[in-house]
């Protein structure tokens, strides 16, 4: 697994859920965690939170120098909100870098690479040759197998599976328990709606949604 070089001291953007476990993550991967930045804190004039000092809203990132300070994004990803890719862009542009961040029980294959800012969650498995472009999420016991090329800001959802070979465009959010079958391509964008079997690939800009299994033919002996 190859991981870009990254700071030890972070900040973590959000306190939603997401970030909950982010914390935890960045915690037990060995980063100091010195603050959050959450503007619906700072008007409520919130203090701490989970043990970690508020600094207040996106002001005092600009006050931190990117050289010691890396950042976490704890915006979650749902279907048709990039406002975690723009927090990404934001700040990349500024200087600021975003380390991987691997659950130790996730597997990852050390011939897969991650990207900038990658967020692999507990349980999740990446195989062999497999390629996650930035600011991407691989969430809780999500799968992507051999040579799937994933690219930036997708996101893969709790137990979904991707098999061997897959692209996964910019953007895509690919829902929790949604299989993806070998060698197929999701378009930029797009979405997998939870549970759903996808069996063909899905131009970009496009909603699958369901599972429709049916018998063909009779197999022969």
């Amino acid at each position: 697994m190859k991981l870009v070089k990254t700071v030890k001291s972070v900040v973590l953007i959000g306190a939603g859920g997401h970030a909950k476990v982010l914390l935890s993550l960045a915690t037990s991967a060995g980063f100091d965690v010195i603050g959050v930045c959450a503007p619906e804190f700072k008007s409520k004039e919130v203090k701490e939170w989970r043990g970690v000092e508020v600094l207040g809203d996106d002001g005092c990132i600009e006050q931190l120098d990117p050289a010691e300070v890396g950042l976490i994004n704890g915006i979650g990803q749902v279907t048709h909100n990039n406002f975690r890719e723009i927090i990404f862009k934001h700040y990349r542009a500024k200087g600021f870098s975003f380390p991987v961040l691997v659950h130790p029980c996730a597997s990852v294959d050390s011939t897969a690479n991650l990207g900038q800012g990658v967020q692999v969650m507990a349980g999740a498995t990446i195989q062999a040759d497999c390629d996650i472009g930035e600011n991407t999420i691989i969430n809780t016991r999500a799968s992507i197998d051999h040579d799937c090329n994933v690219y930036a800001n997708v996101h893969i959802a709790p137990g979904a599976v991707v098999c061997g070979g897959c692209t996964i465009c910019e953007g895509a959010f690919v829902g929790a328990g949604a299989t993806i079958v070998q060698s197929l391509t999701v378009g930029k964008n797009s979405v997998i709606g939870a549970g759903s079997v996808l069996v063909r690939s899905l131009p970009a800009d496009r909603i699958s949604l369901g599972a429709k299994p049916h018998i063909t033919r009779r197999l022969k002996n």
